[in-house]
C-alpha cells in the first residue's frame, strides 16, 4: 500500500514540477497539495509548493509552506533561503536575515543566501554589513555578477563612488549585457562629474535595453552639463517617446530656455503641468521663462504659484537667480521673496 502511495505522490510531484516550469503556478500548487495529502512528510513537495506560491506573490502562504518543509527537513538550506526571500518581500527584514543565517548555517558556502542576506541588510540601511555579506558571496562564487552589482549599489549609497564603479565593472566583466549595471555605472560616473564616461556607459545600457527611460533621461542631463544642448534635447525626446515624464519635460524645457527658445520651453513646461498640475518645478521654470522675456505679470504669477507650493525653496532661489534680475525692483517681486508664512 505504501509503495502505491509513494508512486502516486511522485506522479503528482513531477506533474507539479512540470507545471511550475511552464509557469502554471496555481495548477502546480493544486498538484503539490495532492502530494502532501498522500505523503505529508514530503519536504521537497512543501518546498516546491512554497516556490509556486512565491511566484504568485502569496508570500505569507509561501512562508507557511516552507515552514512545513523545514519541519520535516530542518537542514533544507534552499527552503531557509527562499523563506528569507518571502520575508524580505514582506519587508520583514530582520526575520529574513535570520532565515538566511539558517541557510548559511547548514551550507556555509551558499552564495545565494549570502547575497540575499546582503539585500536585506541594505534594505535596513546597514550598508557596510551588506557589503560584508556580498563579499562572502563573491568569495564563494567570484563571477557572481548579482553580488558584484549589489555591492556596487551599496558602495554608491555610502558615497564610495570609485569602489562602486569598480564593483560594477566586475559585474560587467561577468555579464557584459547587464544593462542595469551599465546604467548605474553611468550614474556613479555622472556623480563624479565624469560626464563623457557617463554618456558612454548610458549608451552601453541603451544598446541592450533601448527603452530604459532613466538612461535616456540621465544621458540628456550629462549632455546638458557638457553644453551639448541639441543632443540633450534629442535624448530627452527619446525618454518622452517611451513615456510622458514630467522630469524629462522640465529638463528639456530648461535646455530650450538656455537656447533662448522660450515658446518651445513654455510648451514643454505646460506638458509637465498637464501631467502634474501642481508641479512647482514647472511653475518656477515658467516664471523664469517669462522673466527672461520681460513679461513681469506672468513671471510673478507663476513664481507666486511655485512659492505657494514650496515657499522656502523658491523664495531663496528667486532671490539670487539671475533670470529674475529685471524684476528686482518690482514691488510685487520684492513682496514675494520677503514674505514669510506665519
Amino acid at each position: 500500500m505504501n509503495q502505491v502511495v509513494d508512486v502516486e505522490a511522485e506522479f503528482f510531484f513531477q506533474k507539479g514540477l512540470h507545471l511550475n516550469r511552464i509557469e502554471e503556478y496555481a495548477s502546480a500548487i493544486a498538484s503539490y497539495g495532492k502530494v502532501v495529502e498522500l505523503k505529508p512528510d514530503y519536504a521537497e513537495a512543501w518546498y516546491s509548493r512554497g516556490n509556486a506560491l512565491y511566484h504568485l506573490r502569496r508570500y505569507a502562504e509561501a512562508i507557511a509552506s516552507y515552514d512545513q518543509a523545514l519541519e520535516y527537513r530542518p537542514g533544507f538550506h534552499e527552503a531557509w533561503n527562499n523563506r528569507g526571500n518571502a520575508l524580505d518581500d514582506l519587508k520583514h527584514y530582520e526575520e529574513a536575515i535570520a532565515s538566511y543565517d539558517n541557510a548559511i548555517k547548514f551550507k556555509p558556502d551558499y552564495f545565494w543566501a549570502w547575497n540575499n542576506r546582503g539585500i536585506a541588510l541594505k534594505n535596513l540601511g546597514r550598508y557596510s554589513e551588506a557589503i560584508d555579506s556580498y563579499d562572502r558571496a563573491i568569495e564563494f562564487k567570484p563571477n557572481y555578477y548579482w553580488a558584484w552589482y549589489n555591492r556596487g549599489m551599496a558602495m554608491r549609497q555610502i558615497d564610495r563612488l570609485d569602489k562602486a564603479i569598480a564593483s560594477l565593472d566586475k559585474a560587467l566583466l561577468a555579464k557584459p549585457d547587464f544593462h542595469e549595471a551599465w546604467y548605474h555605472r553611468g550614474i556613479a560616473l555622472q556623480n563624479l562629474g565624469l560626464c563623457e564616461s557617463a554618456i558612454a556607459s548610458f549608451d552601453e545600457s541603451l544598446t541592450v535595453q533601448p527603452k530604459n527611460i532613466d538612461a535616456w533621461y540621465f544621458r540628456g542631463l550629462a549632455l546638458d552639463s557638457l553644453g551639448r544642448y541639441q543632443q540633450a534635447i534629442a535624448s530627452f525626446d527619446k525618454t518622452l517617446e517611451i513615456q510622458h515624464d514630467k522630469y524629462a519635460l522640465n529638463a528639456k524645457g530648461l535646455v530650450l530656455l538656455k537656447l533662448g527658445r522660450y515658446q518651445e520651453a513654455l510648451i514643454s513646461f505646460d506638458k509637465a503641468l498637464h501631467i502634474k498640475p501642481d508641479d512647482h518645478t514647472a511653475l518656477y521654470n515658467k516664471a523664469r521663462c517669462y522673466a527672461l522675456q520681460s513679461d513681469a505679470d506672468l513671471a510673478i504669477k507663476h513664481l507666486q504659484q511655485a512659492i505657494h507650493l514650496s515657499p522656502d525653496k523658491y523664495r531663496d532661489m528667486a532671490r539670487t537667480h539671475s533670470d529674475f534680475e529685471e524684476l528686482q525692483q518690482d514691488y510685487r517681486f520684492q513682496a514675494l521673496i520677503q514674505e514669510r508664512d506665519s
